[in-house]
């Protein structure tokens, strides 16, 4: 009797907590995030700009939808526990802040982290699981980024587990989004956990540099979430962390291999730019809507790199139509033609196939055996291999 009453308890358990809400992110998530570019400087007022730009720029027409809060936007808590936002930077508090967001057609995100503190030493949720989920669910959140410092010998797979648990018993559906650098290697634990999981360190706004701390620039994340194409897929996704497209660190031809390639990658797109003073290039690699097709396919195949010629690269993703997206990627300091064959696509060689450049926006003619393209220094061209 008691053993039936124990499995009847682990079975309402499972129903009612050990599960996350699913169908949230088919496609990878695309929106904003404030770290990157602004760090601990979040405000009401930010976010509010923030979001009004989203719209009258045009990225909410290409399909960016989630405006986050990262880090410090937290100060204390109450004497009941409860997460206190910054009172001086918002003033008339979260929900507020939220409601703007949705007004616009949006959705709003805010970060929390696993241990008892922040990595910026703001007041973690460790002990508060299901207090901040309720809260948030209160504010009418809709994605939560939880991130890993200060967690001490905590268990990552238990600890995001709860998180989970928690956000499904406040009963708001939210995006999860798991952030402890891949150092547990989610993607082997984390498909019934998190939407999207952190499988590389922090991005860097460079080309290829890398600190003490392991974090880097686009090019070195790459290399890290490359063999991880196994594990992503509809509602749960590699993140090689957010975009540094529109940052000083990149030259516009970086930005655009930078965005092919996390296009290819069936990549989370999550600017970390000031959205409010763009430059015409930076908003054209954003709003791409060729290149964001790709990321945005619904088949949900992360893509492979099928050659490494040193500098020279060649990477495939399988869209559902049964056509291929290509990315030629010259990581050298000098113009180079690369090709890629039928063969390293999955075709036969002698299948014609049409061929559209997306970032001219052109279709190149129709093509057997193999394209080639002449590619910039450091840049990327992006293509689509249509069979006819």
């Amino acid at each position: 009797m008691k053993k039936t009453l124990f499995l009847i308890g682990v079975f309402i358990s499972t129903i009612l907590y050990g599960q996350k809400f699913e169908g949230l992110a088919p496609t990878p998530p695309m929106g904003w995030n404030s770290w990157n570019k602004f760090g601990c400087d979040v405000s009401e007022k930010l976010i509010k700009e923030i979001a009004d730009a989203m719209v009258s720029s045009g990225m909410k027409d290409a399909g960016y939808e989630y405006v986050v809060i990262d880090d410090c936007w937290q100060i204390a808590r109450d004497e009941q526990g409860n997460i206190i936002p910054d009172p001086e930077r918002f003033p008339n508090g979260m929900k507020h802040v939220v409601d703007y967001v949705h007004s616009l057609g949006l959705k709003f995100g805010i970060y929390s982290d696993a241990g008892t503190m922040t990595c910026q030493k703001r007041p973690g949720a460790r002990g508060y699981e299901f207090q901040d989920a309720r809260t948030y669910a209160g504010w009418g959140v809709d994605y939560l980024k939880f991130d890993w410092c200060y967690t001490g010998t905590q268990n990552a797979q238990a600890s995001y587990k709860l998180m989970r648990d928690a956000i499904h018993k406040a009963g708001r559906p939210m995006v999860f989004s798991l952030c402890d650098w891949g150092w547990s290697k989610p993607w082997l634990w984390a498909e019934d956990v998190g939407h999207l999981w952190r499988a590389t360190d922090d991005i860097m706004d460079c080309w290829d540099c890398e600190d003490d701390r392991n974090n880097a620039g686009f090019t070195i994340l790459l290399d890290r979430v490359a063999d991880l194409y196994s594990y992503s897929g509809p509602d749960h996704w590699n993140d090689p962390d957010m975009l540094e497209v529109g940052n000083s660190g990149l030259t516009v031809s970086e930005s655009r291999a930078h965005f092919s390639l996390w296009c290819i990658l069936a990549a989370p797109l999550i600017a970390g730019n000031d959205l409010r003073d763009m430059s015409k290039e930076t908003l054209e690699i954003l709003t791409n809507s060729e290149a964001i097709a790709v990321d945005q396919d619904t088949l949900g195949k992360q893509g492979i790199k099928v050659r490494d010629d040193g500098d020279l690269e060649v990477w495939v993703k399988q869209l559902g139509d049964g056509s291929r997206a290509v990315v030629l990627f010259n990581r050298s300091l000098k113009q180079e033609n690369i090709s890629v064959s039928w063969e390293e696509l999955g075709y036969p060689g002698y299948l014609k196939a049409k061929v559209r450049d997306l970032w001219l926006h052109k279709d190149l003619g129709i093509f057997t055996k193999e394209f080639s393209a002449a590619v910039p220094s450091h840049d990327a061209v992006m293509i689509t291999v249509i069979p006819e």
